[in-house]
């Protein structure tokens, strides 16, 4: 294995019987990357995640973190681990403070000084109790727990739901803090704008299974976007028949519409040859080649 990668899945599956769970799931996640890890409701994100931190049971496959098999239990290897779950569940009899020093205990740890400087970062007041406090606050401490003790590799579920905006943007700068550092990221949410701002590459799941893992530039590189280009002279459907890549193709006096996918280079010259003095793109978003990627329910 690379030693620039940090988690490997290989193959990894969890079969729940009738139910779905995921099937040969592989990709890899480099140091000082973050992984963007998107799928439908139900599409297996949670299950491989939880597979692969070993809270779920592997039917088959492997996966390794920072080098060490990901699937039997490792006590320091849990330790260099930042783990934020979706529904985080935390102990309302504790306070703020106290929850936060608790699980620093069982790290073994001593994080008073990094537990008050990320809830001075995130506005957290640390000694309400926990049973008080709202959802976002809430979440705060799921954050706080999870970036601590500065994880080498961190696996993060929804980690902004129900943070405010400025506390969204605070955690942007913890996490490339994080990613400078060489940590490696998988970062799940269903706001597709938060993973596009800040990972480096996606990978969607799909049924079980991975549809692509690809740097989200290649894919936008690939995906359909709408060209216009206009001319100073009329423009026919039949001077771009020939050129690859391009359809839907709709000319009207002296501009023409059309759809690509991949390359736009001979679109182009093509356009360059008939006198072409304005082009303009409509790029897709990660939201649309999310939805073109993953098939219907």
């Amino acid at each position: 294995m690379s030693s620039h990668i940090a988690i490997s899945l290989n193959k990894l599956t969890k079969n729940y019987g009738a139910t779905r769970g995921i099937t040969e799931v592989s990709f890899d996640v480099h140091h000082g990357e973050v992984m963007g890890f998107l799928g439908p409701n139900g599409a297996g994100k949670t299950t491989a995640i939880r597979t692969l931190l070993g809270l779920i049971k592997a039917t088959s496959g492997n996966a390794t973190i920072l080098g060490v098999n990901a699937l039997v239990p490792d006590i320091e290897l849990k330790r260099k681990i930042g783990y934020l779950p979706g529904i985080a569940a935390t102990y309302d009899r504790f306070t703020a403070r106290g929850y936060l020093h608790f699980i620093a205990r069982m790290r073994k740890l001593e994080l008073e000084k990094e537990i008050n400087q990320y809830a001075n970062r995130l506005d957290l007041e640390l000694d309400d109790h926990i049973h008080d406090l709202s959802k976002g606050n809430r979440q705060k401490i799921s954050v706080i727990q999870a970036f601590m003790h500065s994880p080498e590799v961190f696996f993060l579920d929804e980690p902004t739901s129900g943070l405010d905006p400025l506390v969204q943007r605070e955690f942007e700068v913890m996490l490339n803090e994080a990613r400078a550092r060489g940590a490696a990221v998988i970062l799940s949410s269903h706001v597709l704008s938060e993973i596009e701002h800040l990972a480096d590459r996606i990978a969607i799941v799909d049924k079980g299974r991975i549809v692509v893992v690809d740097e989200i530039s290649a894919l936008k590189a690939k995906a359909r976007r709408k060209v216009e280009l206009f001319f100073d002279k009329p423009i026919h459907n039949s001077d771009f028949l020939k050129v690859p890549n391009i359809k839907e193709i709709q000319a009207m006096d002296g501009s023409l519409t059309c759809v690509v996918t991949g390359s736009e280079n001979e679109l182009l010259k093509r356009a360059v040859e008939l006198g072409v003095n304005q082009v303009r793109t409509e790029e897709s978003s990660l939201e649309e080649i999310f939805l073109g990627l993953v098939s219907a329910p």
